[in-house]
């Protein structure tokens, strides 16, 4: 299944404020729950439509898309997507052997109630983006960064330093979802893409950027601060 690339999503600070908060992904799902609860309630089949004005209002949970205010100063990453931080270790990966061996990597599990919605850690340029298909365990497992389906994110930031991101499928999440391409420049809280129905994002920086994160924190895409540079 590959993932699907789409136009950028960029916004002003005046569409932001005007727009609808739910993410364009949604819209096929919502008119579908939608349209099914009118036909219901025109049909006079109460149950059905109390049970499709739920399903409407379950749709327009997952695929909200609120605002955040994103941290202006250029040294501090935020969180690439919202949930919980499953794992913070000394790690390796190959987009970022040629910079350094060792690099910081944090993973962020997405449950289905998060916002879906994944932002970029920092601004910068993609110098890759690279699709793997593979397996569907639960993304809370550490084996399936490296055996699940995966999108990978190289990134790089104004001074030539590599951050990579990876949005991970997972037990049930079968759907990545990534709007930028190679050579878009991105800014720090951007929207960039989504997984539905819950997963995981694993994010690897230089082993000498701070960590300011804790395992089991709660965590906001583009909000919270994940680490600084240095």
């Amino acid at each position: 299944m590959m993932n699907r690339i789409t136009e950028p999503n960029h916004h002003s600070p005046e569409e932001d404020r005007d727009r609808i908060p739910v993410i364009k992904e949604g819209y096929p799902f919502i008119f579908f729950a939608a349209f099914f609860t009118l036909i219901m309630a025109v049909l006079h089949i109460t149950v059905a439509a109390i049970g499709g004005l739920g399903l409407t209002a379950l749709v327009l949970y997952f695929f909200r898309d609120p605002n955040r205010i994103v941290p202006t100063d250029p040294r501090l990453v935020v969180a690439p997507a919202d949930g919980f931080v499953i794992e913070i270790s000394e790690s390796s990966h190959p987009e970022m052997e040629d910079v350094k061996m060792l690099c910081r990597k944090v993973s962020i599990f997405m449950t289905v109630f998060d916002v879906h919605v994944n932002r970029a850690p920092c601004s910068g340029s993609i110098i890759k983006v690279s699709h793997r298909p593979g397996k569907f365990i639960s993304a809370q497992k550490p084996s399936a960064s490296i055996q699940n389906e995966r999108n990978t994110v190289v990134l790089e930031t104004p001074k030539g330093e590599r951050v990579v991101l990876v949005q991970v499928a997972g037990l049930i999440a079968r759907r990545i979802v990534f709007w930028l391409r190679e050579g878009d420049t991105v800014q720090k809280g951007e929207r960039i893409g989504m997984i539905r129905f819950g997963s995981r994002v694993d994010l690897y920086v230089p082993a000498d950027w701070n960590i300011k994160v804790s395992r089991g924190q709660r965590v906001k895409a583009g909000e919270t601060v994940i680490c600084t540079m240095t």
